[in-house]
């Protein structure tokens, strides 16, 4: 009697692994499997890593070193020298390279940080923008000689997928030095443009500085880099913090690496006579807006335009001033040559 409840379970389990197995059959019919895909492409993506360069530009004194800084939350420059007025006098255009990686909930991410001190510095800033050029142009160069060789595994990207251009919140707008560079990079690189040291500025002033900032931008036909448009099946959050973006060009912005404590809370930000500035408060500036464009929501794209867009026409360039020389290296044999070999 004991033994009949359990035959009746270990019949009951049979019958229902019996069912399950033919779901399970039925559904395999009508699964090819490539759904899975995503989820392979994740984990091959995950497990390479994640690379990206960001380019700072602007004349010194913009605190451009200091915003790298608070945006990834570290000292790049703890060996940094000013250089003095006499030494500003001859003073070049430096390029210094920077590397760090960052790992974030099992994401590891390669970051490059490109820094130009001495542009805008000199007596004479008479094509000061030559050597951020060259640079930029140097490393689509190396590319596209890897991408052209017979190893191309493991290419290493260190095109400049991003330059964060400082403009001075002091004057009323442009300065002839900031189109000339702006127009130069435009077509090789992602322009970003941000006014620093917003803490400097009123609210109302900041409004009137970006608006003066985007007319000139229009006047001169400076391309900066334009946000994707939204897709329509998109959830309206996301569509207005996209035009959320796209209205607070250029970045008002502001930085700091010492931590201030008022009422319990600790917060980076600058003690004033007048009162505090948290770096990241929105009511403050745009650091937050600028911040999860580069990290969070246009990372992406950032290097999609790179590839598709700025270094696609450097390599359509470098192909067409090769095949007159090609041409020349390889002249055309003539029919007879054709059947003689035959």
């Amino acid at each position: 009697a004991d033994k009949y409840p359990w035959n009746c379970f270990m019949l009951f389990q049979q019958l229902f692994h019996v069912q399950t197995k033919a779901k399970y059959r039925d559904q395999d019919k009508e699964y090819v499997g490539f759904a899975t895909l995503p989820n392979q492409v994740h984990r091959k993506t995950v497990k390479k890593g994640f690379t990206f360069t960001i380019m700072v530009a602007g004349v010194s004194g913009l605190g451009k070193s200091t915003l790298i800084n608070t945006l990834f939350l570290t000292d790049l420059y703890k060996d940094r020298k000013v250089p003095n007025a006499q030494e500003q006098i001859n003073q070049t255009v430096n390029i210094v390279k920077h590397t760090i990686s960052i790992e974030e909930k099992g994401i590891k991410l390669r970051l490059t940080i490109i820094d130009t001190p001495g542009f805008g510095d000199a007596v004479d800033n008479t094509e000061s923008w030559k050597p951020i050029e060259d640079y930029i142009d140097q490393q689509f160069e190396q590319y596209f000689r890897d991408e052209s060789g017979l190893n191309r595994r493991n290419i290493q990207d260190n095109r400049v997928h991003c330059c964060l251009y400082f403009i001075s919140p002091f004057g009323h707008g442009l300065r002839p030095l900031d189109v000339a560079c702006m127009k130069a990079l435009q077509e090789k690189v992602n322009i970003v443009p941000v006014v620093a040291k917003a803490d400097s500025l009123t609210q109302a002033e900041v409004y009137r500085k970006k608006m003066k900032i985007r007319e000139e931008i229009k006047q001169y036909g400076i391309n900066i880099y334009q946000f994707p448009e939204c897709d329509s099946d998109e959830d309206e959050d996301f569509k207005n913090q996209d035009q959320i973006l796209k209205d607070s060009i250029p970045f008002a912005v502001i930085g700091s690496n010492v931590q201030v404590e008022s009422e319990g809370h600790k917060f980076r930000g600058r003690v004033y006579p007048w009162g505090l500035v948290e770096v990241e408060n929105p009511a403050h500036s745009d650091f937050l807006l600028l911040r999860n464009m580069l990290m969070r929501t246009h990372m992406q794209d950032l290097k999609d335009v790179t590839g598709e867009t700025h270094y696609e026409n450097y390599r359509a360039q470098c192909i067409q001033n090769m095949t007159p020389l090609t041409s020349m290296l390889l002249p055309v044999l003539p029919l007879f040559t054709f059947f003689f070999f035959f």
